[in-house]
């Protein structure tokens, strides 16, 4: 095998473009979801230990800007989400997270009930940069009494915070994926 043929056979897809899947996302993909082409637009990795990944796409429309997270452990976890502020989900949130680092076990946000479902410590990449520097998080997720509704709150130090908010989406919600130019 010469240099050539090493430089070509690198280059090849590492998936199927006949048959496309969300796992299969990668910064620069288009797919169709709620009636909206989407383009992805950066790539997020997460490592939660014992070999447990997910990723997180954040995904442009044009209109609107939202993050996809992809999760396998044993089955297929897809949510859609945008960022909310931490405020709204309830006054002293953040000190009380800072002072017993536990979140509370319900969140009443936007007129839904949200239940603790649960609480991980990992670390997060942005894929995109490629740095390869990861940043130590603690990520507490909710999903409301139906499973269908999700909420989390992420701390990445003492005093810094970030929330979202958003649905539970089921794979064929995701279609029409391409490969971008």
């Amino acid at each position: 095998m010469g240099l050539f043929d090493f430089i070509k056979k690198k280059k090849e897809p590492e998936y199927d473009v006949t048959n496309m899947k969300v796992t299969d996302l990668a910064e620069g993909f288009i797919f169709e979801y709620d009636l909206k082409s989407w383009v992805v637009k950066e790539v997020y990795q997460y490592d939660w230990g014992k070999n447990n990944f997910s990723k997180e796409y954040m995904i442009d429309a044009g209109d609107e800007v939202a993050y996809l997270s992809v999760a396998e452990e044993g089955e297929l976890s897809l949510t859609v989400t945008k960022n909310v502020k931490i405020q709204k989900l309830g006054e002293g949130i953040r000190e009380n997270i800072s002072r017993t680092n536990k979140a509370p076990e319900i969140i009443k946000y936007d007129g839904e009930i949200y239940y603790l479902d649960e609480d991980s410590a990992g670390y997060f990449n942005d894929i995109s940069k490629g740095t390869g520097d990861w940043e130590e998080l603690t990520s507490f997720d909710y999903l409301d009494e139906e499973e269908t509704k999700c909420l989390s709150i992420t701390q990445w130090d003492d005093r810094n915070f970030d929330a979202s908010a958003g649905v539970v989406i089921k794979e064929y919600e995701i279609s029409n994926i391409v490969p971008g130019a």
